[in-house]
């Protein structure tokens, strides 16, 4: 199935269901054992203690760590030049047809020059990353500290290490043109509708946000259609930001295109 928009492919039929496959052992043992007192930076930040000192006692001194993680991801991320992130789910199985996907569209994204950055775990992002690798590109992986060990997979070049999301957000938008989004879970969604919120509030344009595997986003599409932007929530013009494939060389094309048009937007403004 070739590229469409999500507008047209929320129109599509719904078909049955494929079962997911069942996570590795590795990734059912982190989520079990995520009562485990681990506390990370984010849940530092966030928490709220009633010691009336703790801000003069703490923050000022984390905002110094948080400028310091900013600096050490712009100066690790600078010269990548044209990238690509892929997000998707980390329990992906290799065995999984979206893996081999992944897989794929890392290779042709970096046979096209574009280096690949993923959050460097496994799964999907595995995937994306040993594409780009063994077709001789860039890979690149953004780890996060979370409450359970996810360590880099063996594919990443240049890894950077964050504690907080949010500095890790602005890293995968700031060096990269587009974004390939496969099946996943809360994550991936997040990470797809902040990309959304920022074309759509013109903070970023020339910026293709592209759904990859058709079958398993078409349920959204769907009701972003029928409930959205049937109550007005979006414009119809809202549902054309993102973009449905299965196939890789097709996305790889949508990536191409916006990248020249990013760069003649860029000439422009420069007054070339």
């Amino acid at each position: 199935m070739g590229r469409k928009s999500a507008k047209s492919a929320a129109a599509a039929p719904a078909s049955t269901a494929r079962r997911s496959p069942k996570p590795t052992r590795a990734v059912d043992d982190a989520i079990r054992d995520v009562n485990v007192p681990v506390v990370t930076e984010d849940e530092k930040l966030f928490q709220s203690l009633p010691e009336a000192d703790t801000f003069t006692r703490t923050d000022p001194w984390r905002v110094l760590r948080i400028m310091g993680e900013v600096i050490e991801g712009f100066d690790k991320l600078a010269n990548v030049g044209r990238a690509v992130t892929v997000f998707g789910s980390a329990r992906t199985d290799p065995a999984d047809p979206q893996y081999a996907a992944a897989v794929n569209v890392g290779r042709v994204l970096a046979e096209r020059g574009f280096a690949v950055i993923t959050g460097g775990g496994p799964g999907v992002m595995e995937a994306a990353n040993r594409g780009a690798k063994e077709a001789g590109g860039r890979s690149i992986g953004c780890n996060i500290e979370l409450p359970f060990e996810q360590g880099a997979n063996p594919y990443v070049d240049t890894i950077v290490n964050f504690r907080y999301f949010f500095v890790r957000k602005t890293m995968f938008i700031k060096y990269s043109v587009a974004f390939i989004i496969f099946p996943g879970g809360f994550g991936t969604l997040d990470e797809l509708f902040e990309a959304l919120t920022l074309i759509q509030t013109g903070k970023i344009s020339q910026f293709p946000v592209i759904l990859f595997g058709t079958h398993y986003w078409a349920g959204l599409v769907r009701w972003m259609q029928s409930r959205m932007l049937a109550e007005k929530k979006i414009s119809a013009a809202d549902l054309d930001l993102m973009t449905l494939t299965d196939d890789p060389e097709e996305a790889a094309d949508a990536v191409a295109k916006a990248y020249d048009a990013q760069m003649e937007m860029a000439r422009r403004r420069a007054g070339l």
